[in-house]
């Protein structure tokens, strides 16, 4: 019988305490759904506005800088070096002196043609003076007169022979490194130094042959290259090819790009992008309004509920090209609506939003 209490009393126990427990459960179980059916405080936003401008439609390329005139100067004789007139980046003036070979023996040539044909002159001159009388006959003039000219034509040959001893600069430019040193024999065809003109200066590139007519003579280009990120170098395109590459399907084209500043060298990599002379008008925003996903762009876009109050709705939309941080929106959206400028991950349809005041810029900003 004392055992029967012991375990009535047992079971009462536990029946309260697990009452108790349950009750607190359906307490809080309460509490939250209170909570849970209370709305959202909305959030609060920074917003801008979808914006029209004026557009002027470009084609991206890559491509090489490229000089106007750039070689490698080179002897067409071969010597000694005997005088180096220049230094490694000097500009140098077309005729300018580059460097002498030894030329004793190409002198000592010269003089002998020379007296050469000083002898054949003088027996010209006699046998010109006789013919008259006809003291010689015309076949002696005749040979007389070949030997005359056969000599002045060495004299020429060895005056070419010496000159080519002198290596001048071909045309205006700048010189590269210097490839040779005083002293040193060089055969025929040794790079001596770069030489290249660099203002103004090409930039070469390649395009698909649909976009053939979309470009022309003299549209803008821009450029840049990654040695001066930021600074745009213009010009305008001065030359199409005449012909499209069969194996690639693609017609080089060429601009001629100011370089006062001497900037943009020979080789560069450089990205260039041709712009058309009509202007076309967009929609545009900041980029960090728009959300980029693999199932299609998104905005949000702040509206009015029934009630009034501003809430999200979420936009897919279509971009375009992205120029200065703004992005082109081809459709999905109207100039003038207020987008959220950022923050979109915390965001969903539907939400209650606050627009948050920019603050107002000093004057001395």
């Amino acid at each position: 019988m004392r055992t029967a209490s012991r375990f009535i009393i047992v079971i009462i126990f536990l029946g309260v305490v697990l009452g108790g427990i349950f009750g607190y459960k359906i307490m809080q179980f309460g509490q939250l759904k209170e909570m849970l059916s209370q709305p959202q405080p909305p959030a609060i936003v920074s917003v801008t506005q979808a914006m029209t401008e004026y557009w002027q439609p470009n084609i991206k390329a890559v491509g090489s800088i490229v000089a106007i005139n750039g070689i490698a100067v080179a002897n067409e004789v071969p010597g000694v070096i005997q005088t180096i007139n220049f230094e490694s980046g000097d500009t140098v003036s077309k005729g300018d002196v580059l460097i002498e070979l030894d030329a004793a023996i190409d002198e000592a040539a010269l003089r002998t043609r020379r007296a050469e044909a000083q002898l054949a002159a003088q027996e010209f001159k006699r046998i010109s003076d006789l013919l008259p009388k006809r003291a010689v006959s015309q076949s002696q003039y005749d040979t007389a007169k070949a030997n005359y000219d056969a000599a002045r034509a060495l004299v020429n040959e060895a005056e070419a022979q010496l000159s080519k001893k002198v290596i001048r600069a071909p045309f205006d430019g700048t010189l590269g490194i210097r490839m040779v040193d005083q002293g040193e024999y060089i055969p025929t065809g040794s790079p001596i130094v770069e030489v290249n003109m660099l203002h103004p200066i090409y930039a070469d590139y390649t395009l698909s042959e649909k976009y053939l007519p979309n470009i022309d003579r003299d549209y803008p280009v821009s450029v840049t290259v990654a040695a001066v990120p930021d600074q745009i170098f213009e010009g305008k395109v001065s030359a199409i090819n005449s012909s499209v590459n069969p194996e690639t399907r693609t017609v080089r084209v060429r601009a001629t790009l100011n370089n006062e500043e001497n900037k943009l060298r020979p080789g560069m990599f450089a990205t260039i992008q041709t712009g058309q002379p009509i202007e076309h008008e967009v929609v545009t925003l900041p980029r960090t309004a728009i959300s980029y996903n693999t199932y299609g762009n998104f905005v949000f876009v702040v509206v009015e509920n029934d009630n009034g109050e501003l809430i999200t709705e979420r936009r897919t939309v279509t971009t375009g090209e992205i120029r200065n941080g703004r992005v082109a929106v081809t459709s999905g959206l109207e100039s003038g609506e207020t987008v959220i400028a950022k923050g979109l991950l915390r965001l969903r349809a539907g939400q209650r939003v606050t627009i948050q005041e920019e603050p107002e810029q000093e004057a001395s900003e």
